[in-house]
């Protein structure tokens, strides 16, 4: 039997470029090689998955800054020491021995975006699916199947099963569960459950990159932009994760998700939106170089504090552009050079959506844990619960169950209390039980 599109996903192999399909090909086609082995070639010494960077909340060091340059929280070495370049994976063009050029603008302006390179990253995990998953899980499906056969539902063992299992073991059971019984796990929920109860499981069952997809498009479709979303989706990502959702977008929806997010924004946000889309985004391997720290830091200047009005493109490109480290080593260095941290002129000097969305991926690189502990905070505040917001992110944050565990303590100590008591103050029943456990 053949599996339906609904498990499609991610091609699994590597990108061209850092994202552009073949001539002709969008989106790309490419032969899967069986589950379980790496989507990309595995580098020597390199895990499957690189390992997350939590500590993104750390006090800088004493002396700050230091008088050899400016700290990326301990990654690159002082000036005079710096390491040789990295090969260039998969074609890319090598590094340029030669300091950047003078800043003269950015994405349209006189100077082009540098860029730097780097090893490309491995998607996240339950971004490469469209293989046929092997293991076991005979257990969680009969469980499950049992829970909605008959009369009523047994919403506990539909929570118990669903609310723990990863990305790789979640596709596993939806694939199981439709060979086993012929329909998809999604449809036999939405049959049985209702509400924000039923939102949350399907959130869980479809996974990440299938979730991601199916919140872009009710973002864009009908009257109305839900900024939010687009924000939480798709800032900050890696260029592997941001061309794995624009593949299965276009698969899902026979259109570009460039397209529909671009009729969708208008002005400096739009151009903003197609930087990010463009996902050439440097990639966390690539070295923190202090030359062009301290460029990008001028030019941040130029572009805002530095003359009458502002240069939104400019500021986009950059913040668009740069890894998470080299956006802690630009935010240390403005702010040294300045005696003005960067975050606060973002609110001098924008407004609206583009406020926000440059927020989103400056505090995510600068303190990722705090960020996303107000990000849920939001969710709850002032009257009424934004329901939508909190299942997607709590069900976001919950993949990765090593930093939902570290959310959970950065809310603790930002906001004084927990977060399960927090959320069971703000709903009730199957739902309250479900979002619990998933922070649990």
């Amino acid at each position: 039997m053949s599996y339906p599109p609904y498990y499609g996903g991610a091609p699994s192999q590597p990108p061209h470029g850092y994202g552009t399909p073949p001539p002709g090909q969008y989106p790309p086609t490419y032969s899967q090689p069986p589950y379980g082995t790496p989507s990309y070639p595995p580098h020597q010494g390199q895990p499957p998955y690189p390992p997350q960077q939590y500590q993104y909340n750390q006090p800088p060091p004493q002396g700050y800054p230091p008088p050899q340059g400016y700290p990326p929280q301990g990654q690159y070495p002082p000036q005079g020491q710096y390491p040789q370049y990295p090969p260039q994976p998969y074609g890319q063009q090598p590094y340029s021995q030669q300091p950047p050029p003078a800043s003269q603008g950015y994405y349209g302006a006189a100077a082009p975006v540098v860029t730097y390179g780097g090893q490309p990253a491995y998607p996240s995990p339950g971004y490469v699916t469209g293989q046929i998953p092997q293991g076991n899980a005979s257990n969680e499906v009969d469980a499950l199947n049992k829970a909605m056969k008959g009369f009523g539902t047994d919403e506990a063992a539909l929570i118990r099963v669903l609310s723990k299992v990863d990305p790789a073991k979640m596709q596993l059971i939806r694939y199981t569960f439709h060979q086993r019984f012929g329909k998809r796990l999604d449809e036999a929920i939405s049959s049985e459950t209702g509400g924000h109860f039923r939102d949350g499981l399907l959130a869980l069952v479809r996974g990440p990159l299938e979730q991601d997809v199916y919140n872009l498009h009710n973002a864009v479709d009908g009257i109305g932009t839900k900024e939010a979303v687009l924000n939480d989706v798709l800032l900050g990502r890696s260029n592997a994760d941001l061309n794995a959702i624009k593949t299965e977008y276009h698969r899902k929806y026979n259109r570009p998700l460039e397209s529909d997010v671009k009729g969708d924004l208008s002005g400096k946000t739009e151009r903003m939106f197609d930087m990010v889309l463009a996902a050439r985004r440097t990639e966390e391997s690539a070295p923190v170089i202090p030359q062009q720290v301290d460029a990008d830091v001028t030019e941040l200047y130029r572009a805002t504090e530095g003359q009458f009005g502002t240069d939104e493109v400019s500021v986009c490109a950059v913040i668009t552009a740069r890894s998470d480290a080299q956006l802690r080593a630009i935010s240390q260095a403005f702010e040294a050079k300045y005696r003005i941290p960067l975050d606060k002129v973002i609110d001098k000097e924008f407004s609206g959506h583009l406020k926000s969305a440059l927020h989103q991926i400056l505090r995510g690189a600068t303190d990722r844990l705090s960020r996303d502990a107000q990000l849920l905070e939001d969710t709850m505040h002032g009257l009424g619960t934004k329901d939508d917001l909190l299942i997607n992110r709590v069900v976001r944050f919950h993949w990765d169950r090593a930093y939902m565990a570290q959310v959970v303590g950065a809310y603790q100590r930002r906001f004084g209390r927990s977060l399960a008591a927090r959320i069971k103050g703000e709903t009730r029943g199957d739902y309250e039980k479900l979002m619990v456990a998933c922070v649990e």
